[in-house]
Parts: structure tokens; sequence; C-alpha cells
């Protein structure tokens, strides 16, 4: 994965952190209070500014927390090159800081929220408000050094080139001024300095090129002085440490003409000092300027030199000239073929066991493949058939040449007019067959899976088995049990069936007359006596209910027969006479006004009972009343749109 650095956010310093925070808080919460609220809208109030003010720092300092690597999950070659760049104990130190700034604010706001549930009055929470702003903005701003710190080490690592570790990588080395950066600059299309003096290239740089469709890169290294670990500084370290970790293809560049300034006796030392940190990658020793010099203008001794470098067989000696671009794309070909062929036999040594068997990726890819073997270890010779070998060749102006179907066609009217007959070159034992029209697919199925030579014989001798069976009575007893069954399973199912029909529909009946009284759909006559008897297992007397009733349908009767007998039925506007006003009233069928505080009770208890539980049931709605649209709603003092809203833009230092 390509790791970089570019995307991390910008880092204020504690003050420009203290004002964005302090505004966000300013801008986001509601800025009015007034000292005749409820207490409990107060403490709220600032509760709430407490609270988000030190979300907002957690959040921020969280998000640059975030935002920088952890040294322990990112690759070694990005680890050491931190702490050779900046000290990795410093860079650790540094966000350590913000991070227990964050805990201490966190817990600056746990205690004061839990201050602020006691406060009394409007002065006192304000009071505690700006006490806990005052110890966040004291601790912020102790966090002055650390966030210069990280904003320098922020703008130094976006200026770093993006390595990716584990590509394709070619990696340049060797003493300074002896051509590294001019071959970058050759192969690739990195805009690299290059000057006639040493330690030019003072940082890491990386050019990328394409080979064989493929994506290389080519990182160009500070030069190297032939002197301890310990005394190497920083320019010296970052090659240092990309020669250890990068698994790349190391290119020691040398100058035998010494333009550089350094003999080839200290280049050489140079080469098996640093010789360790070039295990398991592939090492090529290229000599630059041969324009100038070339290996075998050397004198015998330092040529053998030159030559025990090669000894151990692993390391490879090329050569090139920057200047005359001679050998230069050679040189860069043969390295990136054989840094493939090396990246390719990992791979495939990655997908075997220790036992050398194949696992992984390769395993799986080496079972798919199958390659048969005769059996007894019988050897099979190349063979050509004799119609092969004796094949005319097919000429166009020779007329004994075979005759192909496109010259059949020619003769025949040409295309779309000859179609050309498939069935021709059939093998069958008649000829007659092959226009025969038989369906190679039959109901999803190759018919010829299922053709038999005997199959009139089978079948003649299953019929005449079907025959006797069925004469000896065989079948006869199986289809009357059979039948006895089926019928009883059918009865059996229509009665499941009718349960189920009737069990549904008084589940529907249920459900629909669940939370209604059940009414006829028609008023219906009900007996007298019947109602009598019910009136009385309630406790109701009924000694007057008889004659009530006899009255009303009299009255009813005598006012129908006299409408009747004085006019038009429907002439209700006009007063009947011979009618007095009780009987009129009584025609109609109403009954008369009712005392609604004892109708429906039995005796004075019940009626005292009811009225009990009807104010028991008043007490809580009583109890729990709010105010509603009827009651009285004094406005405030102030003319709302003259006094809300946001302050315009000015100072802040009144915070």
């Amino acid at each position: 994965m390509k790791t970089t650095f570019k995307d991390i956010p910008v880092i204020p310093t504690s003050q420009e952190f203290l004002d964005i925070v302090l505004s966000r808080t300013q801008r986001r919460l509601p800025t009015q209070i007034r000292a005749g609220f409820k207490i409990s809208r107060i403490r709220s109030f600032y509760t709430r500014k407490v609270k988000y003010t030190a979300e907002t720092f957690g959040d921020r300092l969280g998000a640059t927390l975030e935002a920088f690597p952890k040294l322990n999950d990112i690759h070694p070659f990005h680890r050491d090159l931190l702490n050779t760049l900046y000290d990795a104990d410093h860079f650790r130190i540094s966000l350590g800081q913000l991070s227990t700034a964050k805990s201490l604010i966190e817990a600056v706001a746990r205690d004061y929220v839990r201050l602020l549930k006691y406060g009394q009055s409007l002065y006192q929470c304000k009071q505690l408000k700006r006490a806990a702003l005052g110890r966040m903005a004291t601790i912020t701003k102790r966090l002055k050094d650390p966030l210069v710190y990280l904003e320098q080490v922020r703008q130094h690592l976006g200026r770093l080139p993006s390595i990716d570790p584990n590509t394709r990588t070619l990696l340049i080395c060797g003493y300074p001024n002896v051509g590294k950066s001019s071959f970058l600059k050759s192969v690739s299309r990195a805009d690299v300095d290059v000057q006639p003096y040493a330690f030019t290239t003072k940082s890491l740089f990386v050019g990328h090129f394409d080979y064989k469709m493929l994506r290389f890169q080519a990182i160009d290294t500070p030069g190297i002085l032939d002197h301890p670990l310990e005394e190497m500084n920083t320019i010296e370290m970052q090659s240092i440490t990309a020669i250890a970790h990068l698994r790349s293809a190391i290119m020691y560049f040398m100058d035998l003409s010494e333009q550089c300034g350094y003999s080839v006796a200290a280049q050489i030392a140079l080469f098996h000092s640093i010789k360790p940190l070039f295990s398991n990658k592939v090492v090529y020793v290229v000599i630059n300027k041969i324009d100038v010099t070339r290996p075998e203008d050397l004198d015998a001794e330092t040529q053998e030199q030159l030559q025990g470098m090669l000894k151990s067989g692993e390391v490879e000696m090329l050569q090139l000239s920057c200047t005359t671009t001679e050998g230069v794309m050679n040189v860069r070909n043969a390295v990136c073929d054989r840094l493939l062929a090396v990246r390719n036999a990992e791979k495939l040594k990655a997908g075997t066991n220790s036992s050398g068997e194949p696992n992984g990726r390769l395993g799986d890819l080496l079972r798919r493949i199958h390659v048969a073997q005769p059996i007894g270890g019988v050897t099979r010779e190349v063979f050509i058939p004799d119609a092969a070998k004796n094949k005319i060749r097919y000429e166009k102006d020779d007329p004994n040449r075979p005759q192909l179907e496109r010259d059949i066609e020619e003769e025949n009217g040409g295309a779309g007019v000859y179609n050309i007959n498939l069935r021709k070159n059939y093998l069958l034992e008649n000829d007659d067959w092959k226009e025969d029209r038989v369906p190679e697919v039959f109901d999803g199925k190759n018919v010829y899976d299922y053709i038999d030579p005997e199959i009139e014989a089978k079948l003649a001798a299953l019929e005449e088995e079907e025959e006797k069976l069925e004469a000896e009575g065989y079948y006869a007893s199986d289809d009357d049990l059979e039948d006895v069954e089926e019928a009883e399973i059918r009865y059996k199912a229509e009665l499941i069936r009718e349960k189920r029909i009737l069990i549904r529909n008084e589940n529907k009946m249920r459900k629909s007359l669940k939370n209604r009284a059940v009414i006829p759909r028609s008023a219906k006559a009900v007996k007298l006596s019947k109602m009598n008897a019910h009136l009385e297992s309630l406790g109701h007397d009924t000694s007057s209910l008889a004659v009530r009733a006899r009255s009303q349908s009299r009255g009813r009767s005598t006012a129908r027969g006299r409408s009747e007998a004085d006019g038009d039925a429907m002439d209700v506007d006009t007063p009947k006479s011979g009618m007095s006003a009780f009987e009129r009233a009584k025609s109609r069928g109403r009954s008369q006004s009712t005392n609604r505080r004892d109708d429906g009770v039995t005796d004075e208890v019940a009626r005292t009972k009811a009225e009990r539980l009807q104010k028991l049931g008043q007490k809580k709605m009583n109890r729990f009343a709010r105010q509603g649209e009827a009651d009285r709603h004094t406005t405030g003092s102030l003319v709302k749109h003259l006094v809300t809203g946001k302050r315009g833009m000015g100072k802040t230092s009144r915070r």
C-alpha cells in the first residue's frame, strides 16, 4: 500500500486553536439567558456550553492525532525515515501531549458539569462556565511547542516523495558525484537537480518509468561516505534506511575516472562496508563515465580488486555513460528483467510449504492443471496418419486439385443460392438414412443417450409381462385398496376445509366486533315479558313499565287515527284539532325529560359510589393540568425583533 503524508491537515497554533473552538461555540449555541428564567433552564444553558466546548476541543485534538501516522502501523522504511528526520521519541512525546490534553479537557468538563448541576443562580452558573472554559484554554496554551513542532513535521512530510515500499524498485546508491542523479534523469521523468559537485542531492528523489507494460520506480539516494554508521549525518542515514528496508534492485554506481573526488579503492571499500545491507536483494555494480575510463584501462591490481566484488556470483557488472547515453537503456532493461525474474521466483517459492509441495495461490493454480500420462510407463511416440502425409496441396490453378465446398458453391449458383448439405458426410450403414429427421435434443436431453438397438424386443417382453400380471389379478387388489384410502383421505380433507372456513369466519366476526357493540341491522320486536325479566335481574322496578308501554301504544294509535281523519297526514305544521299538547308529545314516541343524575342507578348507595369514583378519576387530570389556549399569557418585556439574533463581526477579546 502506498503511504502518502500529503493529506495531513494544517496544525494551527495554540492561540488559533483556541479562537477556532471558542468562536465555533459562540456561533453554534444560544447566546441569551435571563435571570428570570427557571434555574433548571439556566443550568442546562451553561452546561451545554461547557459540554460543547469540551467536545469541540476533543474532536479537533482527536482529528490531529488520527491524521499523523502511527509508528507501529507503518512500513519499517517509513518508520526509520521518520526517526532519522524528526527523532521518533520527540514525535511520540508531542502526540502524547496532545492526547493528555484531550483527556484533561474531558476531565475538566466532567467536573464542572457536576458543579453546574447545583448552581443556585445565573451569576454562579456563569462563573462556573467561565472557570471551565478558562481551564480548557490554559491547557490548550500549554500545547504551544508541540503544535508548532507537529506543524513543521507536517510541512516536511508533505514535501517527501511518495515511495511505495512493495512495488518494483531500482535503488541507486554510491559515493557523491558519481552520476546517480544523471542516470535517474535519463531513465525517468523525475526533475532532479544535476550539478558537477558533490552532495547535490540532499534527500530521496523518486522517478517513475514503464517497462514491459509495468510501472517501475527508481530512487536516487544521497551520497554516502565510508565511515562508521554512528558518524553518518541525516542525509547519509536516508540512504542507509532506503537500502536496508526497501525490496529493490541495488545499483551501486562507481566512477573509475575518479572525477568525483574519491579513489577507486575508497569506492570498493564503501561497497564492502555496506554489503551486509544488500542481503536477499539483486545487486549490480554500475561503472559510469566509461567515455573517460573503462575497467580495461585500470592497472592489474585495481582490476583484481574490482573482480573481487563479483566473486560471490550474486553481483553483476554493467557499464554506461550518462554523458553520451551509451548503454543507459541497456543497463535499465537488464536490471528490470532480472528484478522481474527474481520477484516471480519469490512468488512461486512463497506458494510452497517446507517440504516443497505447492500451497496457497500456486497450489490452487497447479491443482487445476492435470497432465495425463500413459499407465504402466508406456511411451507414446509421435504418429502422423498416412492420409495427412499424402494429402494433396491445394492449388487454385491445378485442375486435379481437391474440390472444396467453396468450389461446389460457385458451380451451383454462388452464395445465397447454394445451400450446403451438412448430412452428406454422415457415416451410416445405409445412405438413405442421412436425410432422416431425428432430433438431437428432446426435452433438454440428448436423444442419442437413450437409443438402444434392442429396444423393441425389450418393450415386447415388458408388455407381455404386464398382460400376464393383469390377467392374474396382481393389480386388482391394489387398485381397490387405493381407491378406498383415497376416498377416505378426500372425505377427511373436505371436513378439514369446512372446519377451517368456519374458524376463519368466526375469527373475522370476533375481530370486527372487538371494539363495537353488537347492534342489529334492523329493529326487531322484543316481548314485554322478556324485557321485564331482564330489568328485574338488574334490580329495576318494572311495575309501571307495562302501564307506560300500553298508554304510549294507545296514544300513537289515537293520534294516527285522528290525523288520518282530519286531513293530510303530511301536514305536520298544522295543529290537530281536538288533540291536547300532552297527547301530541306522547305521540312523538320520545320519552319525557328524565333526571340523568338518578338514571341507571338502583339505589342511593350505588349513586354515591358512582359520584366518588367520578371525583377520583378527575383528580389526576386536575393535578397534571397544563396551560391551555384559554389561559392568560404575558409576553416578554423586550421587543423580540430588536434584541434577538447573533452578534456581528467584531472583536472577540471580550470573551
